[in-house]
């Protein structure tokens, strides 16, 4: 009996550390207790969630740091969970009501879902609006109340090796006739011209999207999501989907690319080690690339997603996602102090070292860059007509789903363009009004 206890006992502790509150890959730092709302050495604790490794984990644990000093009878513990693993592992908690005081959201509508299962505190009247960037703070305000404050700004961009490029005499390329040239160049030459980590199915949507926005211009999707006369059947969705899949039968991506994960990085590693040209992707990438390939920045280079010949849209229509956006759940034990944790997560000093050391734009106001890739996404911003979110953090869950569904699809030539486009907008009829 007592050699089963032992074995039982030690099976137990393999167990709880194995499926500890970390999860798999994630890293947590804090000076307080893991358990209850006091830590071990009396303090009141809050919990916050975030996806970011690097620079960008080292920016928010000096703002956290910051408030500690402002707030010393409060501890902070911050853990950090890979991007794809952080989206399962906030929805199970929020749906058990255990979610963290400060959490990381897309706004749009992904942040809305918790919103409207009422999950979200409502930080309207601790929120300074004229501190924010007016079309960052719109994507997470909803029926006029603030639920989340944005502190990056990024843009999908297309990324490309230009000492690579330099070597086989390639421009970057203004239209999808010519990303074609450098498609062909590049194979004969035994590099992939595009990494795509698919497994996720949001890279592969970056590149749908743009096509859409190329071909019909930015009002398409709008038109399709407000139900204004034009569908997720459209045309320009159609030619889009086909367009991908020119791009997989010209062997434009590297082999396997649906079942290969982003958060692991082969995909950003095919770029590092030279097997790969270019990767469409925010502009995150570069935060990437300092932590993990820092001697690859110098051949680091990128252009905006090429035009199609006929579109009405233009390199003025950009890809841009709001993130991260802090939010507070609802249920936290200490509001006021997580709200106060979220505006030190997007003041000023916070949001110039976001810019300064990441490579990243920042949501707030009259914070000027330093970084030189930053400049230059700026300039990118300023030149904008438009700002398209990702489809998949703007439409509701379900919708949102199957658009990634169906777009991976259309690339593992598993579906033809007409068909996913009639699944849209046959589930779009069903959730939107």
């Amino acid at each position: 009996m007592k050699k089963l206890i032992s074995i039982v006992t030690v099976l137990m502790v393999l167990l709880l550390s194995a499926c500890g509150l970390n999860g798999s890959g994630s890293s947590s730092k804090s000076s307080a207790g893991a358990e209850g709302s006091k830590g071990n050495n009396g303090k009141k604790v809050l919990e916050f969630w975030h996806i970011d490794p690097g620079e960008k984990e080292k920016v928010y644990e000096e703002a956290v740091a910051r408030f500690e000093k402002k707030h010393p009878d409060v501890d902070v513990k911050v853990l950090q969970i890979p991007n794809d693993a952080y989206k399962q592992k906030l929805s199970v908690a929020m749906s058990g009501n255990d979610a963290p005081d400060v959490f990381h959201s897309w706004g749009g509508g992904w942040l809305k879902n918790f919103v409207d299962q009422d999950k979200v505190l409502d930080i309207t009247d601790a929120t300074d609006k004229a501190h924010f960037n007016e079309l960052s703070l719109a994507n997470s305000t909803f029926d006029d109340k603030v639920y989340g404050l944005p502190l990056g700004l990024s843009l999908d961009v297309v990324f490309y090796n230009k000492e690579m490029f330099k070597k086989y005499g390639l421009t970057a390329p203004k239209t999808y006739d010519e990303w074609l040239t450098v498609n062909d160049t590049l194979k004969e030459n035994g590099i992939i011209p595009i990494a795509l980590a698919n497994q996720t199915k949001w890279p592969g949507a970056y590149l749908f999207m743009n096509f859409a926005s190329r071909i019909a211009g930015p009002e398409l999707f709008n038109s399709a999501f407000h139900r204004e006369g034009r569908g997720f059947d459209d045309p320009a969705y159609v030619q889009a989907g086909a367009y991908l899949q020119e791009l997989v039968k010209k062997d434009a991506f590297n082999p396997g690319f649906n079942g290969v994960p982003y958060d692991e990085g082969q995909g950003r590693q095919l770029l590092y080690s030279g097997k790969a040209a270019m990767m469409d992707m925010s502009t995150s990438f570069v935060n990437n690339v300092r932590q993990e390939a820092p001697e690859f920045e110098k051949k680091l280079d990128f252009f905006l997603f090429p035009t199609v010949k006929g579109g009405k849209g233009d390199q003025t229509n950009v890809g841009a996602v709001t993130a991260p956006v802090w939010s507070v759940a609802k249920n936290s034990k200490y509001p006021d102090l997580a709200a106060e944790l979220v505006k030190e997560l997007t003041s000023a000093e916070t949001a110039q070292n976001y810019m300064d050391r990441t490579g990243s734009l920042s949501a707030i106001k009259d914070v000027k860059p330093s970084d030189e890739f930053t400049k230059r996404f700026n300039e990118v911003v300023k030149s904008a007509t438009h700002l398209q979110m990702p489809y998949d953090q703007t439409l509701p869950p379900e919708l949102a789903e199957l658009h990634k569904d169906t777009t991976q699809a259309i690339f593992g030539l598993d579906m033809t363009p007409e068909e996913a486009a009639k699944k849209m907008e046959a589930k779009a009829k069903e959730v939107l009004k």
